[in-house]
């Protein structure tokens, strides 16, 4: 990426929920075209639902933004020493950009110290997705079937001290850092 479309990434605050409610819908509506469900929850949460959701203390949402455009997102809730990723979301004009492979590493830098294991979930017929967390360390785990859909269940043991990396990509700013 160039500079002037250098990603950075930061928490969702309330401020932006209708903006990460445009991103996730527009993003989320290839896996409805794969599944041919159009009520799959990312295309159904109201915005009532996504604000009580940021506003929820368990919850990290970040958002990856090309300058004051928020392209992408990802939402992680924690229980214990365990976290579970979902609804990581592009826009769909910038997917195969590696916005996604940035979100989900950086992620990992807003767990709790103690956090033991990152559970990841998508739909079993999303290859594409399962191939990024796998190519990421996610080991695929059990499918569950809910409703009409069947989710793959992937995850990745976190070793202490080795949660985040030091090595930064050049074109992505973590934490409002520019």
């Amino acid at each position: 990426m160039s500079e002037s479309e250098q990603v950075r990434i930061d928490v969702v605050d309330e401020a932006h929920a209708g903006e990460l409610l445009t991103v996730r819908r527009a993003a989320f509506v290839t896996e409805a075209q794969i599944f041919n469900d159009p009520n799959i929850p990312a295309l159904t949460q109201s915005l009532e639902e996504l604000v009580v959701d940021l506003q929820s203390e368990d919850v990290v949402t970040l958002g990856a933004w090309q300058g004051h455009r928020l392209v992408g997102s990802i939402r992680v809730g924690v229980e214990g020493d365990k976290a579970t990723i979902g609804r990581l979301a592009v826009a769909p004009d910038l997917q195969g950009q590696g916005i996604g492979t940035q979100l989900l590493m950086a992620v990992l830098g807003y767990l709790p110290d103690n956090t033991k294991e990152v559970w990841v979930f998508t739909g079993q017929n999303s290859k594409h997705n399962i191939a990024l967390y796998n190519k990421e360390g996610y080991v695929h785990q059990f499918d569950q079937v809910a409703g009409d859909l069947t989710y793959a269940y992937l995850r990745k043991v976190l070793e202490a001290g080795a949660v985040i990396s030091d090595d930064e990509p050049d074109d992505v700013a973590v934490r409002g850092d520019n």
